[in-house]
């Protein structure tokens, strides 16, 4: 079979040896030019832009439960049927958010080859309403005034970690995102300026971001200092000071003073802050910048860290205040912005 094969070519009027350079030049353009091979290539060109528990997750998910099915298909001949097949196989576990995202990211991949010349178009966009919708998941937290003041006391009387106390006491006046807490290291503290710096490799859509300190806040991070302030991070592991604390342990807290995962959550004071300040009063804009939520925008990106600074700074000193009237019990009534 094999030598007929190989005499097919020479009877055809074709060199064989110009036709097996042909095949593998083909062999190797197909291999170039498959899903897995421009998927990879996008994740390389992109992923340095994203932190590194975004774009771990990204990968895994390719690997896990695209590229066994589509990874060595030419992404030019890969139809929107066979991706929605292998879409539903990751529905049909349960994981239908994964579902989303993996096709989310594949679209990424399409677009990407359309631009650099290897497909015409991206068929996820045949793929709109393929899937069932994802049914919008809140972080679980309190809403009530009253609610919150108690665990506001709830908080001041754990028995704990002092380094968890404080970790769970400024959880709600900087209300930034659990793992840019647990992460923080004291070289981006300017205490006396009452500022904390995140650098951008550290928030998710890599910008730099300023947390103004309220003078509660900066009084709780003088106390740590004491304790902590000799090492890298303000928050360091119970079992080794060259990490931070577990990203559990926000949460363990919680637990541990008694609040189920569906009543709080570390991410919760987030939820609890954008809520109440919103109806506050405080300008939309200076929120969601002091809340870190992207900016899609990539000039205003580049120079919007700095946003709204002085209202900024007036709301978070505002909250803490609004937060410590919660905690003894005052009536606090919200009025323009300003806790009266």
């Amino acid at each position: 079979m094999k030598r007929d094969d190989a005499r097919r070519p020479l009877a055809n009027g074709i060199d064989p040896s110009e036709h097996r350079q042909q095949s593998k030049s083909a062999r190797v353009e197909q291999a170039a030019n498959s899903f897995e091979a421009i998927a990879r290539e996008w994740y390389a060109k992109f992923s340095q832009n994203w932190v590194d528990s975004h774009s771990s997750k990204i990968l895994r998910r390719l690997e896990r439960d695209v590229f066994p099915w589509l990874g060595a298909r030419p992404i030019a001949s890969i139809t929107a049927p066979e991706l929605l097949t292998a879409l539903r196989r990751i529905e049909s576990r349960g994981a239908l958010e994964t579902a989303h995202r993996a096709m989310q990211n594949c679209g990424q991949v399409f677009r990407y080859a359309v631009a650099t010349g290897r497909a015409e178009r991206d068929p996820t966009g045949d793929l709109r309403g393929a899937l069932p919708p994802v049914k919008e998941k809140h972080h679980a937290s309190i809403k009530d005034p009253k609610a919150i003041g108690a665990l506001l006391r709830t908080i001041d009387g754990y028995q704990g970690s002092l380094i968890t106390k404080c970790a769970l006491r400024l959880a709600p006046l900087l209300f930034v995102r659990p793992g840019e807490l647990r992460k923080a290291e004291w070289t981006e503290f300017n205490l006396d300026a009452a500022e904390w710096r995140i650098p951008a490799e550290r928030m998710k859509m890599r910008e730099q971001h300023i947390v103004p300190l309220s003078a509660q806040a900066v009084a709780i991070l003088r106390e740590l200092h004491a304790l902590t302030g000799g090492r890298r991070y303000v928050f360091p592991g119970a079992r080794t000071n060259g990490r931070p604390m577990s990203e559990n342990t926000v949460n363990a807290g919680l637990r541990r003073l008694g609040y189920a995962k569906d009543e709080m959550t570390g991410h919760g004071f987030r939820s609890i802050a954008s809520t109440l300040l919103n109806e506050q009063g405080w300008h939309r804009d200076a929120i969601e910048r002091q809340l870190a939520h992207a900016e899609r925008n990539n000039v205003r990106a580049a120079y919007n860290f700095a946003e709204h600074l002085p209202e900024r700074r007036k709301m978070m000193q505002a909250w803490a205040d609004y937060l410590d009237g919660l905690k003894v019990g005052a009536k606090v009534i919200p009025i323009h912005g300003r806790a009266a």
